[in-house]
């Protein structure tokens, strides 16, 4: 059978064919190589991710026009996305995603493992009684939601094996000091999309300019060894613990200080820390001359007085 013939390429605006569009398209590389190693590994096909990446091109294109005449909505989206109108309009008739579930239980999480309320002299989370006056676990989960009953929660945490139940006095006590639920892929996929959605939309803010500014700076080493890397874990946790701890209760009395002046309650915020490593393509030979490689990358101006490394 003859080759079907192949679509032509569509036609780049003029700004593509500038410095711009290469390292657009590296970066695209970048990011789309482990969105695609965790397409294959959990079974979904190329077709599927190609319909979402259409999607999310047609609303990206539909949010830069929200007060378009309705009539005239599928013509600019199709000449700003590439996508032929009638693909558009199977595209904006499509049911819309519910929206995301908050997640009760990591909040109530966060509260006890960060709360001076609910931690101990040593700032570790303190065992609680599961009902009764505060500190309770009772009144931690209320604290957080009245829509979600306290033993709901409870279940919820130690399902995940995060939090246990001592029936001897009816207490309950935190068992890691991570929300990290192995084990329940679900709730780990949404994490990534959450955490890894709202990185990357900050990251993108901050190259489009489009008057925000999002914190978004990185350490970047190589010439590692694998025990050197293992040393760097525990001052990365104990940074995070320490970032935590202080906004964590913050943020609480900012909700609550909203909340009585009346002001507009529409803001929300994701602070984050990550680490990552992985064998270098090249491992390099030990040497005298080898030089060790440090920089600080910055995606967005410092803040203060921060040096603003190489990129």
């Amino acid at each position: 059978m003859p080759a079907p013939p192949s679509r032509p390429l569509a036609r780049l605006p003029v700004a593509a064919a500038s410095a711009d569009a290469d390292a657009l398209s590296q970066a695209l590389d970048a990011l789309l190589a482990p969105l695609a190693r965790l397409a294959v590994a959990k079974g979904m096909p190329c077709a599927v991710v190609e319909d979402r990446l259409r999607q999310a091109f047609v609303s990206a294109a539909r949010d830069t026009q929200p007060n378009l005449l309705s009539h005239r909505m599928v013509s600019r989206i199709a000449t700003a996305t590439g996508l032929s109108r009638r693909e558009v309009t199977r595209l904006t008739q499509a049911t819309t995603p519910p929206p995301r579930r908050r997640p009760v239980a990591a909040e109530v999480f966060a509260l006890w493992a960060n709360d001076p309320q609910y931690r101990d002299a040593r700032g570790r989370p303190r065992k609680l009684a599961r009902q009764g006056d505060a500190p309770s676990f009772e009144k931690l989960a209320q604290s957080v939601t009245r829509d979600v009953h306290p033993r709901s929660l409870l279940d919820e945490l130690l399902r995940l094996g995060l939090a246990a139940h001592d029936a001897a006095d009816d207490s309950v006590a935190l068992v890691n000091d991570a929300f990290v639920p192995r084990g329940d892929t679900e709730r780990m996929l949404g994490f990534l999309g959450h955490n890894v959605g709202d990185h990357l939309g900050a990251a993108v803010a901050n190259v489009l300019g489009d008057g925000r500014r999002h914190f978004e700076q990185a350490v970047f080493a190589d010439e590692l060894s694998q025990q050197s890397i293992d040393a760097t874990r525990e001052v990365i946790a104990a940074q995070w613990q320490a970032i935590s701890a202080a906004l964590v209760p913050q943020l609480k009395e900012l909700i609550d200080a909203d909340r009585a002046a009346g002001r507009p309650q529409d803001q929300r915020l994701r602070v984050g820390l990550f680490s990552y490593s992985e064998p270098m393509s090249e491992p390099t030979v030990p040497s005298e001359q080898s030089a060790s490689s440090v920089d600080q990358v910055t995606g967005t101006p410092p803040l203060k007085q921060t040096k603003k490394g190489r990129s």
